[in-house]
């Protein structure tokens, strides 16, 4: 098990960044959350193994159709344990 903190940049809030994020997390067994940070970005910690992760952050570079990624910041943190995959809506 891997975990780490995504922070994405760019045209990523209003865009369904946040939703689709939960899907593609789900469809992969990924486990976390993503949030809307109040600098624009949007902040997802994802726990999951290692190929799986990769794949998922194929997707982050990209995001939905109406997203612009600019950049993402990787790091790598100590598992959590999360069970299934949600928005946080408050920052």
């Amino acid at each position: 098990m891997k975990h780490l903190k995504i922070k994405v940049y760019g045209k990523v809030q209003g865009v369904y960044y946040r939703a689709t994020a939960v899907e593609k997390a789900k469809l992969h067994g990924i486990r976390g959350f993503v949030r809307n940070e109040r600098d624009g970005s949007v902040y997802i910690e994802a726990e999951g193994d290692e190929k799986a992760l990769e794949i998922y952050l194929d997707w982050c570079r990209l995001g939905p159709s109406r997203a612009k990624v600019e950049r993402i910041e990787i790091a790598e943190g100590d598992p959590r344990q999360y069970i299934g995959f949600i928005t946080i809506r408050e920052m």
